[in-house]
């Protein structure tokens, strides 16, 4: 059952095959030993990928929850008064991740040394059920409804550009007047190029902004804006120890933009391990007021 998840996870017998260690003959041996006992075909296999039958389908929804049922038991009769042991699969944002989250797993490592942690950074959605990922650690809202999600910090976001940039260019008195301005342009996962949006009380109101930098990268926008290219949207978790140095100046502040509160989401609380219930213990006190 690990193995078929894992090939599951990986979509292909060579990426199963590295993960365990194996030779990718070997993987298909295993695969094939798998079928022949259960008398049905689980997946269909490309030279390159593999997709799932339905019979593997029912198979892999079903090894998912034996496997979490056995980790539980094994939590429960072993952990206790002992220490943590067994991996926990962490996903996190690149800059982020990079800068908070690392040293944040670093020091709960340091903790419990009997624990393996993976953490995967990417900006890109991930499927947290799919890909066996036991927490993700992200801004702004639940991506998806199956996943349980614990807020870890409140974050709200802003407009901001240099004083440089301001003394060259002008300051905006409202949201018209970003239109004739140079505007450094974050692209994330799906979002609209160049459509910023703001919110109050009674509606929304999208404004279509241009200029010449755009990044997927937040740290490399951001040190853009710094350098006085233009205005910028950034989370208050960035901007704080730039605004009070000055080196940043929050602009139109009147206009309230969606907040990017910080959140934990996991896929299930009924068959959490000890370890992972650990880890998000450790982290919302570490964002704690």
């Amino acid at each position: 059952m690990q193995f078929f998840v894992l090939l599951a996870q990986t979509g292909s017998l060579s990426g199963a095959a590295r993960a365990l260690d194996i030779t990718p003959p070997a993987a298909t041996k295993r695969l094939a030993q798998l079928e022949n006992r259960l008398g049905v075909r689980l997946v269909n296999r490309t030279t390159r990928r593999i997709s799932l039958t339905q019979e593997g389908t029912t198979y892999l929804h079903h090894a998912r929850h034996i496997l979490a049922s056995i980790a539980e038991m094994e939590d429960a009769v072993t952990t206790a008064g002992q220490t943590l042991q067994g991996l926990i699969r962490v996903n996190s944002t690149l800059g982020f991740g990079r800068t908070t989250i690392a040293p944040l797993v670093s020091r709960f490592a340091k903790r419990h040394p009997g624990l393996e942690v993976q953490l995967d950074l990417t900006d890109k959605p991930v499927d947290l059920v799919a890909q066996g990922i036991d927490l993700a650690v992200r801004f702004g809202a639940l991506p998806d409804q199956r996943l349980n999600a614990r807020k870890l910090l409140s974050n709200r976001r802003f407009l901001c550009a240099s004083p440089r940039y301001l003394a060259e260019h002008g300051t905006p008195a409202q949201l018209a007047d970003l239109a004739s301005h140079q505007c450094i342009i974050h692209r994330q996962n799906e979002d609209a190029f160049g459509l910023w949006r703001f919110i109050d009380a009674q509606h929304s109101e999208v404004v279509k902004v241009q200029g010449a930098l755009s990044s997927n990268d937040g740290d490399v926008v951001l040190g853009w804006a710094l350098d006085g290219h233009g205005i910028l949207i950034r989370s208050q978790w960035d901007l704080d120890k730039y605004l009070k140095s000055g080196r940043l100046r929050q602009v139109l502040p009147q206009c309230r933009l969606p907040d990017a509160d910080l959140y934990l989401y996991y896929p299930s609380k009924s068959h959490q391990s000890a370890r992972v219930r650990a880890f998000i213990d450790f982290l919302a006190e570490q964002f704690a007021p």
